[in-house]
C-alpha cells in the first residue's frame, strides 16, 4: 500500500504546474549504472574494427591484431598505475567470478554490502558485517580471522559501494589479510580511474563505468601464481577470443582522464545540502564517499514512485544497483546498514558523469523539492 501511495503522489505531482512534461533535453544522472561512451572511446572502437582477425592466429593479420591487443593492455595498465598482469574479461562480474573461483585460498570473507555479482559468485563465503555507515571495521575483520585462524583467507571487498558511494578503508583492511598469507581482492568497478587503485592482489575493473564500452573489463592480478589457470586465451586464464575493438575503447576511455572529479565533488556537496534543506536525508552522510555517487532518502514517497516522477520530468536516476533496481525488493546494502524496509524503499541513487554541470543539479533539486513538497501536502 505504501508503494501505491508513493506512486499516486508522484503522478499527482507531475501534473502540477511546477512539473509539466519536460521541454528540455533529458538529464542522465545514472552514471554508476553505465556512463555514456566518451568521444575518444567511440573513435577507438571504430578504428579497432579494422583489426578483424583473431589475435591468437599466427598469420600476419592475426599478429597485427595481437600487437594492437598487447599495446592496449600496456596502456590500460599504465593509465591505472598497475604493474601486474591484466586479464581481459567481459566485465567486472566475470572478473569477480574468475577471481573468486580460481583464487588459491582456503576460505573466503566477503562484506555484506558487496555487489550482487560478487555474492552470486561466492554463495558460501563468510559474511563480514558493516556499521550503519556501510563500513567494515578493522575489529570486525580481526574477529573473523580469529575464527578461522588456521586458514589462508581470501578477502573480497569493494573500494566504493555502487549504491551509496561509501569508500572502504582498504589501506587498513588489506594488510590484515596479507599478514595471514591470504589474498586481497578489491572490486574497483566504481573507483577505477577516478581514484588510485588499492594495493591489492586481485582487482576487478569495468570499462562501461568510466566511459568505455559495455561488455569489457579486466581482472588485474599481482601474481598469476595466486590463481589457477582455466585454459584458452589470456595466458590460459580466460577462454574466448578477445574483444579487441572494446579493449581499444577501454584504453582510450582511461586515457581521456578524470579531471572533472573536483567539479563532481562540488556538485555532490551542493546536492547533499539541498536534499537536507528540503527535508530529505543523505545515506551514509558521515562516511567517506566518492564524489560521483549520492544516495538519498525522501520520507513518505516510495523509490518506484520517485523514479516515475523523475522520469516523467525527463531525469534518469535509479533505486540502488541497476542489476536489481528493476525489482521491488529492498536493497540488501541498506538492510546490512540497518535500514528498516520501509525507509530503504524510499531511497534513490543519483550519480554524476563528466558532462554533469551545476544546471543539471539545480534541475534535479527543483524536481526533488516539488515531489517532496507535494507528498507532504497530500
Amino acid at each position: 500500500m505504501r508503494a501505491y501511495i508513493g506512486v499516486s503522489i508522484v503522478f499527482a505531482t507531475v501534473m502540477d504546474s511546477k512539473l509539466q512534461m519536460p521541454t528540455q533535453p533529458r538529464l542522465y544522472l545514472d552514471h554508476a549504472a553505465t556512463t555514456p561512451l566518451v568521444p575518444a572511446a567511440r573513435t577507438a572502437i571504430i578504428e579497432g574494427l579494422k583489426y578483424w582477425a583473431n589475435p591468437s592466429s599466427p598469420h600476419k593479420e592475426g599478429r597485427a591484431a595481437k600487437a594492437a591487443l598487447e599495446d592496449a593492455r600496456a596502456r590500460i595498465a599504465k593509465a591505472l598505475g598497475w604493474d601486474g598482469e591484466v586479464i581481459f574479461t567481459s566485465g567486472a562480474s566475470e572478473a569477480l567470478s574468475l577471481g573468486l573461483w580460481r583464487a588459491k585460498a582456503d576460505a573466503t570473507w566477503i562484506s555484506a554490502v558487496e555487489h550482487d555479482g560478487a555474492h552470486r559468485a561466492c554463495p558460501t563465503g563468510h559474511m563480514l558485517e558493516v556499521d550503519n555507515q556501510g563500513l567494515v571495521a578493522k575489529e570486525t575483520l580481526a574477529h573473523a580471522l580469529r575464527i578461522e585462524e588456521a586458514l589462508a583467507p581470501l578477502l573480497v571487498i569493494q573500494c566504493v559501494n555502487n549504491e551509496t558511494g561509501v569508500i572502504q578503508d582498504l589501506d587498513n583492511l588489506g594488510p590484515m589479510i596479507r599478514d595471514r598469507g591470504g589474498i586481497f581482492f578489491a572490486d574497483c568497478s566504481q573507483s577505477a580511474g577516478k581514484m588510485p587503485l588499492p594495493d591489492a592482489d586481485l582487482i576487478a575493473v569495468s570499462a562501461h563505468k568510466l566511459g568505455g564500452p559495455p561488455g569489457i573489463g579486466a581482472l588485474l592480478v599481482r601474481d598469476l601464481g595466486q590463481i589457477s589457470p582455466t585454459g584458452g586465451q589470456e595466458k590460459g586464464y580466460r577462454g574466448g577470443t578477445e574483444n579487441l575493438p572494446a579493449v581499444l575503447g577501454f584504453a582510450a576511455a582511461l586515457e581521456a582522464g578524470f579531471g572533472w572529479m573536483q567539479q563532481a565533488a562540488m556538485l555532490r556537496a551542493e546536492l547533499d545540502a539541498a536534499i537536507v534543506a528540503s527535508g530529505g536525508f543523505v545515506v551514509a552522510a558521515d562516511a567517506p564517499r566518492i564524489a560521483t555517487i549520492g544516495s538519498y532518502h525522501m520520507p513518505g514517497v516510495s523509490s518506484s514512485g520517485q523514479l516515475i516522477g523523475f522520469d516523467m520530468a525527463g531525469i534518469a536516476v535509479s533505486a540502488g544497483a541497476a542489476c536489481s533496481s528493476g525489482t521491488l525488493k529492498s536493497s540488501p546494502v541498506l538492510a546490512a546498514m540497518g535500514w528498516e524496509a520501509q525507509a530503504a524503499n524510499e531511497v534513490i541513487r543519483v550519480s554524476f558523469g563528466p558532462e554533469t554541470c551545476q544546471g543539471d543539479v539545480a534541475r534535479f533539486i527543483d524536481t526533488w523539492t516539488a515531489i517532496a513538497t507535494r507528498s507532504r501536502a497530500t
